[in-house]
């Protein structure tokens, strides 16, 4: 069942980790298999249920568990997605069941090769919790305030906290997200700090929860689960809201999630100005939807956004006994829905090695560090191929002039000429589809001619008239809820051709 868990293996002893979040909880699964005892220590008092709490601010807000994601998941937990759909969870294909409204107007709605489980975070969280607490090895720890690591001769060895606890391990996993603390203690203790890559492009996002109607007052136009509504690429005079990239997720509980968000634009904190903002985002039908519904929350608002990647990989001397998951190892914007499936990933490479060796020494470390690397490169190359297009972008991964005026010129026409084309060539549609799920590099892509065939075979069959499938519908109107799955364009091949809206 478990690939990691074949040959060598450690020797039993004690792990601890530092958060009880996705990507500490993932560690944890795979630590019971390879450790006697693993101990989770986490500030907050986690909550019986699917709830809100003070360490994890960003759960109010939408989040994508990648398909690579749950895949991971998976492995370390076997049926967590069957306990996720059981709970409340939907198992959905955006390209059916989301619309899409893009730069030209609504896209048509056709099946796809991607599907998605659409949930709130906080019933992520809570799923996995069940899980973790069903492993005999496994013990958490509430209501615990790590204050430092123990170490000694080149090695972390444990861990203090509430004020003279303390807590000897054979390894630690640092799951304390962006605002961990582990690299400011390795420091007193005479390491060095790891470089840092980072790029803070100024992202701002805000969203509110509301409860849908009931299915029999529901608009009988809301044939989606999903709406997308992308930035606009005009470049006259238009609204702020304009520019917004906004959502309206679905969630269990017959519930959504509103989301606006921007790059560089401050974003409305209260609800007054919320509710305004969405009349002035470019469709009317995200504030339709959101006024058709009755909101249950207020404003939540997050501008803890940019990415930063911390370089352990680069060190000489890299601490042995320790390893960085989740995001106190690499935090991405959240607009790319990157998080939680490269903390899950993270976790099971972790578990591979730990299967692989029979230590925890320089070996075992350098090793989980050159495969955590080219794993995170992966999203990491997708973060950066839009952020940099950005004139107030800081950090150190800020791009020449010359780049990011290319980037800013050419990202969003060749997003939405692969999106385009996907529609009519399955092979694009795939590799666009892995890419986004951390299935494919941005770099693999980019090498790929049949993906770059047929994107220019279809922008040739554009400017002759020859395409097939309509789009580019008027995004003033409902998306129309036309299935031109197999359509061909030929007569009579979508009997429901004559009921399109927005032509």
């Amino acid at each position: 069942m478990y690939e990691w868990m074949g040959g060598g293996g450690m020797p039993g002893g004690t792990a601890v980790v530092l958060g009880g979040s996705v990507a500490g909880l993932c560690a944890a699964g795979v630590l019971a298999r390879q450790f006697e005892r693993v101990v989770v220590l986490e500030r907050d008092r986690l909550p019986p249920g699917a709830e809100h709490r003070r360490g994890v601010p960003q759960s109010k807000h939408p989040h994508f568990l990648l398909n690579s994601g749950r895949r991971a998941i998976g492995e370390i937990f076997p049926g967590f997605e069957e306990a996720l759909i059981a709970a409340g969870g939907m198992h959905l294909m955006p390209s059916m069941d989301a619309a899409y409204c893009e730069n030209d107007g609504w896209a048509p709605r056709k099946s796809g090769s991607m599907t998605m489980v659409y949930s709130s975070r906080v019933l992520i969280e809570r799923v996995l919790r069940d899980q973790v607490r069903e492993l005999p090895a496994v013990e958490i720890r509430e209501g615990v305030t790590v204050t430092g690591l123990r170490t000694a001769s080149g090695r972390v060895e444990g861990v203090e906290y509430g004020g003279e606890g303390r807590l000897d391990a054979d390894l630690v996993v640092d799951a304390l997200g962006r605002g961990s603390s582990v690299v400011e203690w390795l420091g007193a203790d005479g390491w060095a700090a790891p470089p840092e890559r980072t790029l803070d492009a100024k992202v701002t996002y805000t969203s509110r929860w509301y409860d849908l109607p009931p299915a029999e007052r529901r608009p009988e136009t809301w044939w989606w689960k999903h709406l997308v509504i992308t930035p606009t690429q005009d470049g006259g005079d238009h609204p702020a809201e304009h520019e917004f990239l906004s959502n309206f997720f679905p969630i269990e509980g017959d519930r959504a999630i509103v989301c606006m968000g921007s790059w560089g634009i401050e974003m409305p904190r209260r609800v007054e100005a919320f509710e305004d903002a969405l009349d002035r985002v470019r469709t009317p039908v995200l504030a339709q939807a959101a006024r058709a519904c009755t909101p249950t929350s207020g404003v939540h608002l997050t501008r803890s956004t940019g990415n930063k990647w911390r370089r352990f990989d680069l060190l000489d001397a890299p601490p042995i006994g320790l390893v960085c998951v989740g995001d106190s190892i690499c935090a991405f914007n959240p607009f790319y829905a990157q998080g939680m499936s490269s903390a899950a990933r993270s976790a099971l490479i972790l578990g591979e090695v730990l299967g692989r060796r029979d230590a925890v020494d320089l070996a075992f470390t350098r090793e989980f560090l050159g495969r955590q690397k080219k794993s995170l490169q992966v999203p990491w190359m997708l973060a950066m191929a839009r952020d940099q297009a950005y004139d107030f972008a800081t950090g150190t991964e800020v791009a020449a002039a010359w780049r990011r005026g290319l980037t800013a010129r050419l990202s969003w026409p060749v997003f939405n000429a692969i999106t385009a084309a996907s529609r009519e060539d399955a092979y694009v549609e795939r590799t666009f589809a892995q890419v986004f799920n951390l299935d494919r590099s941005l770099r693999q892509m980019a090498a790929d001619p049949r993906f770059w065939f047929g994107i220019a075979r279809y922008k040739l069959r554009q400017r002759l008239g020859r395409t097939v499938v309509p789009h580019g519908f008027d995004y003033r109107r409902d998306p129309p809820g036309i299935d031109f799955t197999g359509y061909t364009g030929a007569r009579g091949a979508s009997p429901a051709r004559d009921d399109l809206v927005g032509t």
